[in-house]
């Protein structure tokens, strides 16, 4: 059989044929991101998809309904009907209570429904939503899980956002602050730089040392890995060797690895009096797909100065400071704790522009001939599976709910 060049190209374009795409509004409180931007709604309706998009998704970061459809969305008015309709829900945050229904996302969905996003189902404020999912039968995966390989790095979203996260983080704190980052020269006398510590400084933490270095702060930095060390250090910041041993700190790909709990305590020792001489503490710190390690304790943010200020960048794997609330910006002892759960949402166009892109590249990697293809021998699928069949899958959210 002899097959027409460009139809044969066009037949193995189709790879989203027969399947339909819900994109949701997303309803935590601040989120202004979208999962989908008009581009690559063109690309999946194209490739074969039927795309639903929530009325008025698009406009927190600044794409309008009208773009949506001239990409050849349907604009839908009604959630429950386009979680009723879709086969995969495409979402930027984990799903929560939706007041304007009066109804949970997850009990919007159905079994055999696929859903991808941030889930971090290792924190301890999601297991329950990743338990119900399970029930539901949903099929989960979490973004949050894709391993940092060379073949993931177009559906990397954790380091698209990370980015995002640890520049805006260190202007949140600056803003917070009650005194100038640089020293300033006054008719009175010279006043002193502020001192910034950014503990764990991977994507995130290397972009707060930039940008506390740009806004002529004095920085230190706080990491368990060498290499990260010296990528802090080439920036400008001081490292505090915390003594850690490199076969103990390293996790298979260059992660940081779960301390011991003796070597995290003797972090904790090292890392105490640097926090409390701080100004700003940005922490950073986390172990992919696992909980974050405790590591500035309540008894160093009661030594802190008062009008300090602390963001916890960890917080949505359950944070690196003890007395972080999720969610939330608390003062306690006189100082500032930022658990924003959100910090990308806050730059909603930039942050968009790359997650919208990353989720639509692991769509098309789990995608094969108009169906979800769970191949597990495909390692970016296998790290960021969390439930299937009934069952919670994920290797970190079943240890953070000690489940054998």
């Amino acid at each position: 059989m002899i097959y027409h060049k460009s139809w044969n190209r066009e037949w193995l374009q189709m790879k989203f044929q027969g399947l339909v795409i819900g994109v949701p509004t997303e309803i935590m409180k601040g989120e202004r991101r979208v999962a989908a931007m008009p581009d690559t709604v063109k690309k999946m309706t194209a490739e074969g998809a039927k795309v639903l998009v929530q009325k008025g998704a698009g406009e927190g970061s600044y794409f309008h309904d009208e773009e949506y459809s001239a990409a050849g969305a349907e604009i839908v008015d009604n959630v429950e009907d386009l979680f009723a309709r879709a086969d995969i829900i495409l979402k930027v945050k984990e799903p929560i209570f939706n007041d304007a229904v009066g109804k949970h996302e997850v009990d919007m969905m159905h079994e055999g429904q696929c859903i991808i996003t941030f889930l971090h189902p290792a924190a301890p404020a999601n297991h329950q939503m990743v338990q119900d999912m399970a029930a539901k039968g949903v099929i989960s995966l979490t973004l949050d899980g894709i391993p940092r390989i060379s073949r993931a790095q177009t559906m990397d979203a954790l380091t698209s956002m990370s980015t995002v996260a640890g520049y805006k983080a260190c202007l949140m704190a600056a803003n917070r602050l009650p005194k100038f980052m640089p020293m300033v020269g006054t008719a009175v006398g010279m006043i002193k730089p502020s001192t910034v510590t950014v503990i764990g400084t991977g994507i995130a933490g290397l972009q707060a040392v930039a940008t506390a270095k740009r806004l002529g702060a004095v920085v230190n930095s706080i990491d368990i890995r060498p290499d990260a060390n010296e990528q802090a250090k080439s920036l400008g910041a001081k490292v505090v060797d915390v003594g850690v041993p490199s076969e103990i700190a390293i996790a298979p790909g260059g992660y940081a690895a779960k301390l011991p709990d003796e070597w995290l305590e003797k972090e904790r020792e090292t890392v105490k009096p640097v926090v409390i001489d701080s100004d700003i503490v940005i922490t950073a710190a986390l172990i992919p797909g696992k909980l974050a390690p405790v590591i500035v304790t309540e008894e160093m943010v009661k030594a802190m100065r008062p009008g300090s200020a602390i963001v916890d960048i960890a917080i949505d794997q359950g944070g690196n400071v003890e007395i972080t609330q999720p969610g939330e910006v608390i003062e306690k002892y006189g100082v500032s704790i930022d658990g924003t759960k959100n910090i990308p949402g806050m730059m909603p166009t930039a942050s968009t522009w790359m997650f919208a892109n990353n989720i639509y590249n692991y769509t098309a990697n789990l995608v094969k001939d108009g169906k979800i293809d769970l191949n597990l021998d495909d390692e970016i699928i296998k790290s960021s599976l969390v439930t299937r069949d009934g069952q919670i899958v994920h290797e970190g959210a079943r240890e953070a709910m000690n489940m054998k």
